[in-house]
């Protein structure tokens, strides 16, 4: 580049005089090579299929039998909606095409006109029960598509105004044309109140046929309980006053038995508590009982243990004195053991 700037104008004309040759040249050497084949520049793939450009991205070349379904997915892509939300998409002309079933397609410039419109007639200032004109979007968006968008890029107030609108038009088309669906609209219960009203006398054919019906009908259905069917205002209400009370009265018993129970389960508590204290004291009373017990008995076993000794010890000196002090000491040996006999009888 800072060559070419440096170039004078008549080399600059030269150096292009050269690149002119040097095309012409590859041109006529390409020209030769395709006439050595028998190709033409112009010659087609007849195999090839014919292309055409996307109407929303230039850029794309589709087959023809395929531009239909490029333009619905491109189309989408142009507004936002990924791969993903539409693979979500259901289209629903599938359901209505061998149907006579009405459908309504809606466009952007419609769609905001009729929330334009629905904007003008609502009041200015916030009212309670009514959209107000703060409620509505004031720019156009795109006609959503799926059940998310139509959340996210409309307000209640915008949609309730395109319902609205699908509605009347619907209506006024049916107003307008004849439909083949007249039956699913007649008023039947006015109808027969009209026959019912002219009051014409029946004839002895269609009497038969009411009895006919009436003996086909079951039991149940005829108004057997004559005493239950036709009751006044007063005896309705009076079954309905009979009925609450004894509902009442049953759900106050329950309650009574159930402080009862609370009752004796708080009193069943004191006197297992009670019961268990004396337990305690029972309890208490035996051991110390068996401590004395155990004290006496080695009070005992002491007082044997000296008695043997002092048996011994009189043996020794009963061997040791004569006949006459042995009978006397005998005498009183006697007469002790007596009166421990006596004592022990009293302990028991």
């Amino acid at each position: 580049m800072s060559d070419l700037l440096t170039l004078t104008p008549q080399e600059r004309l030269d150096r292009l005089q050269e690149l002119t040759e040097f095309t012409e040249s590859c041109k006529t050497q390409l020209d030769g090579l395709l006439e050595t084949l028998g190709w033409s520049l112009d010659d087609k793939d007849p195999n090839q299929e014919a292309m055409e450009q996307c109407p929303y991205d230039p850029h794309h070349q589709v087959p023809v039998r395929s531009m239909e379904k490029h333009k619905a997915f491109c189309s989408l892509r142009k507004m936002g909606y990924t791969a993903e939300e539409q693979e979500e998409m259901i289209d629903p002309s599938v359901c209505y095409e061998n149907n006579s079933i009405k459908t309504f397609t809606m466009d952007k410039p419609t769609q905001h006109q009729v929330i334009l419109q629905a904007r003008s007639a609502a009041p200015l200032m916030r009212m309670e029960g009514v959209f107000w004109q703060g409620q509505y979007s004031g720019q156009p968006v795109d006609v959503p598509q799926s059940h998310k968008r139509t959340v996210c890029d409309l307000t209640v107030a915008d949609r309730l105004a395109l319902y609205d609108h699908v509605i009347g038009v619907f209506n006024r088309q049916k107003e307008a044309g004849s439909s083949s669906n007249d039956d699913l609209y007649v008023d039947l219960v006015s109808k027969l109140q009209k026959d019912e009203e002219q009051n014409e006398p029946k004839t002895h054919l269609e009497l038969m046929a009411e009895m006919r019906d009436y003996k086909r009908r079951r039991q149940s259905y005829r108004a057997k309980n004559v005493h239950i069917t036709k009751k006044s205002y007063t005896e309705v209400i009076r079954e309905v006053i009979n009925v609450h009370s004894d509902e009442l009265c049953k759900q106050w018993r329950e309650e009574r038995e159930e402080e009862k129970d609370e009752e004796e389960e708080e009193e069943g508590g004191e006197r297992s508590e009670h019961s268990s204290h004396r337990r305690r004291s029972d309890e208490r009373q035996s051991v110390s009982s068996d401590s004395r017990q155990s004290h006496s008995r080695r009070h005992r076993s002491r007082e044997r243990s000296h008695e043997r000794e002092s048996k011994k010890k009189k043996k020794r000196s009963r061997d040791s004195r004569s006949p006459d002090d042995n009978h006397h000491h005998h005498h009183e040996r006697k007469k002790k053991k007596k009166k421990k006999k006596d004592e022990r009888e009293k302990e028991k």
